[in-house]
């Protein structure tokens, strides 16, 4: 499969890219992160957490059909998602690749990013991308359906000097 340049998302990319991030979301920690946050991890929770985000987002694939997404947040790679059958691709390392270098022209000197503790498939691919698991680090997840809207998760960070 050859993969399509990146663009910026459009928001006919919305329901495509809910569909990628639940499917993906399913496939790397449905066994391995809480079932109690597995449960408000829904297609629509994904979908309505995508549109505050596309603008820090890159997607690769037709509008309307993307094929796998990248998001930062400041010095961090927030979101990495490719669909079933991008996956092999090198679709992922370019996403990595670009959120890297979106990152760096930032300002940002090292990047960060969160990986669920047993994922690992992401923790390989993230390490032949050149990013260092520095250790377990408890992160605050916002999701509102949950008493008080925060949701202490233990995960393993990762850092990559830019």
């Amino acid at each position: 499969m050859k993969t399509l340049p990146l663009r910026q998302p459009e928001t006919a990319d919305i329901d495509a890219l809910a569909q990628i991030w639940f499917s993906g979301w399913q496939d790397a920690h449905l066994g391995i992160l809480p079932p109690e946050l597995a449960r408000h991890r829904t297609l629509e929770s994904f979908r309505t957490r995508l549109a505050p985000m596309l603008s820090e987002t890159r997607v690769s694939g037709p509008i309307g059909a993307p094929l796998g997404f990248a998001t930062i947040s400041g010095d961090e790679l927030h979101q990495l998602y490719v669909s079933r059958d991008a996956r092999g691709t090198g679709l992922a390392a370019k996403l990595t690749q670009d959120a890297e270098a979106r990152i760096a022209a930032q300002g940002h000197k090292t990047a960060w990013l969160a990986c669920g503790i047993g994922n690992e498939q992401a923790s390989r691919f993230y390490e032949k991308a050149g990013w260092v698991r520095v250790g377990v680090e408890t992160i605050e997840l916002n999701v509102p359906e949950v008493s008080g809207g925060i949701f202490p998760l233990d995960i393993w960070r990762f850092e990559k000097q830019l």
